[in-house]
């Protein structure tokens, strides 16, 4: 099978998932078993995509400009600046919702609006174009067990909703299985994400831009939690992908990948990080049906290699149950409880496919 046909197929995964109405990274519950359809048209669909990504010239997909303030003057991230990091964003949010009010964008003006409540914990905010932000649930500060969360496609402001969902599953799961515990979650929109269906989610374009912020990131959280908190990486999806890119070096416990269309290395010895590294797959994502190929066409590497759950790219594989790509933090999943034992610790409480 040729590369263009083997990235056909995954049209066909993909325009199903569309037609499921979650494309992208929803994280609501999905009816189960609607039967998949194929036809010539995906195949078409894809092979333009591909064509799109190799010969055209990659760049951000052109989206409406949104007015909305700089991010704001920070002082350097420690446990004492926390208080006033959260104000400040939750300000320049506020500010951000009046902007795309008076613009007449009462969809961004709402999104903007309930990320400046006052119980919001906002350790970066940035209200322009697709947006980016960064929220905390927990204690920071005190947190000696912390899980990032870093989405995939289709997540920006006007969508933060649904990845916030999984934040706030994982913090419940979390807080039920180890009461005393001091843990905390953040939920990582530090990227200018690719669409599900489009030239830039076949390549790593996206991902070799967010890769040094990701490091940057978990460096600035290290000046909040000092060097004894266990970091762990919980990435899903296109997230993998700059999970993979920024491994090398990256001072976490667990680098966790779920929903992977690969990383772009061949084997978890490959990412070159120290963390354990985790995968699963849930028996109904379409991601299963997506070729795990890599080919370098007129200069532009497409696809992401390796399976990430297949024995030879050597990750610890764990249980997801029957559930699909947008699942994995559902309540009461397989996952989410391996998700949580993950960040907890518990590695031998973790049960495997």
């Amino acid at each position: 099978m040729g590369v263009v046909d083997a990235w056909a197929e995954t049209g066909t995964a993909v325009a199903d998932s569309v037609e499921r109405g979650r494309a992208g990274e929803a994280e609501a519950p999905r009816a189960h078993n609607k039967p998949r359809r194929s036809g010539s048209w995906r195949r078409a669909l894809l092979a333009a995509l591909v064509i799109g990504a190799v010969v055209i010239p990659l760049s951000a997909a052109a989206r409406p400009e949104i007015p909305a303030p700089a991010p704001a003057a920070l002082a350097p991230l420690t446990a004492a600046t926390l208080a006033e990091t959260y104000a400040a964003n939750g300000a320049n949010a506020a500010e951000a919702s009046r902007m795309a009010a008076a613009d007449g964008d009462e969809r961004r003006a709402a999104a903007d609006r309930a990320m400046a409540d006052p119980d919001r914990q906002l350790l970066a905010y940035d209200g322009r174009g697709p947006g980016l932000a960064t929220e905390v649930l927990g204690d920071l500060a005190h947190a000696d067990r912390i899980a990032v969360l870093v989405p995939g496609s289709d997540t920006s402001l006007d969508t933060y909703d649904r990845f916030r969902a999984t934040a706030l599953n994982l913090r419940r799961q979390l807080t039920h299985d180890a009461l005393n515990s001091r843990t905390a979650v953040v939920s990582w929109l530090g990227y200018d994400t690719p669409r599900t269906v489009s030239a830039t989610v076949l390549t790593a374009g996206r991902a070799d831009q967010a890769a040094p912020r990701l490091r940057e990131f978990i460096r600035q959280l290290r000046g909040i939690t000092g060097r004894t908190a266990r970091i762990a990486l919980l990435c899903h999806s296109y997230g993998t992908v700059v999970c993979g890119r920024a491994a090398v070096g990256l001072d976490v416990s667990d680098l966790v990948l779920v929903g992977s269309p690969g990383t772009g290395a061949d084997s978890a010895a490959g990412l070159r990080t120290s963390a354990r590294v985790w995968a699963a797959r849930g028996a109904d994502d379409w991601v299963g049906d997506v070729p795990h190929v890599s080919a370098d066409l007129f200069g532009t590497t497409v696809g992401f290699g390796t399976d990430p759950v297949s024995p030879e790219f050597g990750a610890r594989v764990f249980a997801a149950g029957a559930g699909g790509h947008s699942d994995y933090f559902s309540p009461g999943s397989a996952s989410l409880a391996n998700l949580a034992r993950i960040v907890l610790g518990e590695t031998t409480e973790v049960t495997h496919a």
